[in-house]
């Protein structure tokens, strides 16, 4: 059966008048930031990628920004985050939270979603969801797990880093994985950027997958987001034609030692819905270390 892609709509809400003590981030806070990042190297991997890519505070992205929240001293940084196509709390309590969220919602950017540690996240959810930006689907528990030594299971010899010419077959997989996970195609938000993403993913050794002689994809997992602590695994997919069989912790055993060539602690974060999944990671040997939450606009 062919499901229908569609396109989460972004609803028109008033611009607020909340008076925000929420300010952009510039090249000077830079060392503050990363000093905030340091405090959960796992919970922050995405932003730490971010920052480390770039060199600085200040995103290269177009339309992005880093924002801070800081103490009453106006110089200790007490809280930050990411605001682009996602939106990211850094090291925030949930109240402090409350403030990104006016600032999103006060400035009337578009995003995708929200994710990060379930409290902060879906405090900012609450906010947007008041100013009347109704998510889509909200996500509330996805625990959050590491591994920091070898997996527990042998791991499958077939998982290998994808190659440049394998890019057709793992951009229809990872086409697939994301409009099975979201509910709409990746290619409806602009086809090119979705290949951009894949094409950098692959050229950086980031992809990995396992694929049939004519070039079908069996399994596929991306390192989404990398730094010499951690890597986050993202886009796991198994083809349907072979689910079912076994194969999947073995995989996720080899997911694990490539992750380790780049950091000692792989991590992911996994719907609570998701048994089988889980299962499948805790045989590895992923354990618990915290919980995250998504809201999909």
């Amino acid at each position: 059966m062919t499901r229908l892609s569609r396109v989460a709509p972004w609803l028109p809400f008033p611009r607020g008048t909340h008076h925000s003590p929420v300010r952009v981030l510039v090249h000077a806070d830079t060392d503050a930031l990363r000093a905030l990042i340091a405090r959960d190297r796992v919970a922050n991997v995405f932003v730490d990628s971010l920052v480390r890519e770039n060199n600085s505070a200040v995103p290269t992205f177009r339309g992005s920004v880093m924002l801070g929240l800081f103490a009453d001293d106006g110089v200790t940084l007490a809280a930050a985050c990411w605001v682009g196509s996602n939106v990211v709390p850094i090291e925030a309590t949930a109240e402090q939270a409350t403030h990104f969220g006016h600032w999103v919602v006060d400035h009337q950017q578009q995003h995708a979603s929200i994710f990060g540690p379930a409290e902060p996240t879906l405090a900012i959810a609450e906010v947007m969801r008041k100013a009347g930006v109704q998510a889509q689907e909200v996500r509330a528990n996805q625990p959050l797990l590491t591994i920091a030594g070898p997996p527990l299971i042998p791991a499958s010899p077939s998982l290998l880093v994808s190659q440049s010419g394998q890019f057709d077959e793992i951009l229809l997989a990872a086409a697939a994985m994301f409009e099975e996970e979201v509910g709409y195609s990746p290619f409806l938000g602009g086809e090119g950027n979705y290949r951009r993403r894949v094409a950098w993913l692959i050229s950086h050794g980031y992809s990995l997958s396992h694929c049939e002689p004519h070039g079908e994809v069996i399994f596929k997992a991306d390192l989404g987001a990398v730094t010499p602590h951690v890597t986050q695994i993202q886009g796991v997919w198994m083809n349907p034609r072979f689910r079912g069989q076994g194969l999947s912790a073995a995989y996720m055993a080899a997911v694990v030692n490539l992750s380790r060539q780049h950091a000692p602690i792989a991590s992911l974060y996994v719907n609570d819905y998701n048994i089988r999944a889980r299962a499948v990671y805790e045989q590895v040997g992923f354990e618990q270390v915290g919980t995250f939450a998504t809201v999909l606009f």
